[in-house]
This record gives structure tokens, sequence and C-alpha cells, in this order.
């Protein structure tokens, strides 16, 4: 039995894995990562490994009190990967990024795919047909959106993520929904028809913590897991297991 853990820049999401199914999910805050973790291994007395990838602020040794309970796997750039890494600086690349990636070869084998992380940041990632990671986008998620609007502007108020319920705003909430929201929306559809034109047998992914509000908006047909993270950290430790 695994626990995947996956320390995001604001939220801590971790399931609980048995081969391949999701017995439990869980999100919380990374002030509360002991007392959660704690919890968790209470109730899933068979967890034999905790597999981590983190793109926080929070250090390895968080981790430590729970050493002599479960083997400890933090994902790294030293890991195996089922893909050949072709960015330009291979050693800046997330390493979320880089499971989601493996994540994509590992369960659409044989095809170009497109991951899309939808959570504080946006992430593209593009691995072709042939197992070759070639790179991506970052730009900002939606909260960070309605975040820089508020704070770099004198007037404009700090707005909760909401639907829009036209595309011309009425008022200057509205105007903000409809900037933030059909932005990012537009952004993510001309990613994915530049990424069509040039490339067949094709598949999107969308994951993050906005997956399920954006897809409803998107245009193009994508397959969308808010879990595909963690999943991919489940399916990247069995790889690690195989081939090390």
């Amino acid at each position: 039995m695994i626990l995947a853990i996956d320390v995001g820049n604001t939220r801590i999401k971790a399931s609980v894995f048995e081969v391949d199914t999701v017995l439990d999910s869980f999100v919380f805050l990374k002030t509360e990562l002991a007392e959660n973790i704690q919890n968790i291994l209470k109730s899933y007395k068979k967890i034999a490994h905790l597999v981590v990838s983190s793109v926080s602020d929070v250090e390895k040794n968080s981790f430590s009190e729970f050493e002599s309970f479960v083997k400890i796997h933090f994902v790294s750039h030293n890991d195996s990967f089922p893909f050949t890494n072709q960015y330009k600086t291979p050693h800046t690349l997330g390493v979320d990024r880089m499971v989601l990636a493996a994540g994509a070869v590992l369960q659409f084998p044989n095809q170009n795919r497109l991951v899309i992380d939808a959570g504080t940041c946006v992430t593209y990632d593009f691995i072709d047909e042939s197992d070759g990671y070639q790179g991506g986008a970052i730009s900002a998620g939606l909260q960070l959106r309605y975040n820089a609007l508020h704070n770099f502007t004198a007037k404009l108020p700090l707005l909760e993520v909401e639907n829009p319920e036209h595309f011309i705003g009425k008022s200057t909430s509205e105007s903000m929904h409809s900037g933030v929201v059909n932005g990012l929306v537009y952004e993510i559809d001309g990613f994915i028809d530049e990424y069509k034109a040039l490339y067949p047998n094709f598949i999107i992914i969308l994951t993050g913590g906005d997956a399920v509000f954006l897809a409803k908006r998107l245009k193009n047909t994508i397959f969308a897991n808010s879990n595909f993270l963690l999943e991919s950290l489940n399916q990247i430790f069995q790889y690690k297991v195989k081939n090390d």
C-alpha cells in the first residue's frame, strides 16, 4: 500500500493506493502536514511507502518523524523516468512536471500528449509519441490572476473564482470574472489548437485544482482528471521498483 503526497504551492494533496486503486484522498494545508499524515497512517496500517513530490518550501525533514513507520521516497531529477528529457535546462524542470509527464507516458503510450496542470500556475507539458519530453509553457492560474488585478491596481477588488455569465461584463466585478476566466480558457484552447495543428494522434490531459471548473468551458475534447498527479506518483513509483 502506498501513500502518494503532492506538496503544491498552496495545499497538500494525498491519496492512498492499493496497486492502481485509489482507496482514499485528502487535501489539507501545509501547516497540517504532520497531523494529517499521522491520521492517515493510523487509518491505513498497511501503508509501506510514502512517495512525495514537492514544489514547495516544505523541507524533507518535515517527514522524518515517519521514517520508523514507512519508507519515504522523494521524487527527484536523479530518478528514472520513462521519457527522454529534451528540455534545454533539465535540472530547472519542476519535479511535478516530470511526474505528470511520466504519468502521461505510462498511462497513454504511443501517442502525442499535452498535460495541462491548472493550479496556482498553469503548466503545459508536451511529450511526443516517441516519449520525448519537449517542453511547454508556464502561466498564471486563476486565483493568481485575480490576486494580480487586485494587488497591482489601486481600486480593483479581490475576487474569488466565479463562472462569468457572459463574456461582456456589465460591471467591474463581471468584467474581471470575464477577463480572468475567459482569458485563461482562450489561452488553453489556443495552446491546444497550436499543438493539434502540428501533431496528430493527440491526447490532452487536464489536471490540477481548477481542472473541473475549466473543463466545462473548453471547446476542445480533453481528458480531465484532477487526481492525475497523484496517480502518476503511484505509477512512477511502480515503474522505479520494476526498473531499478
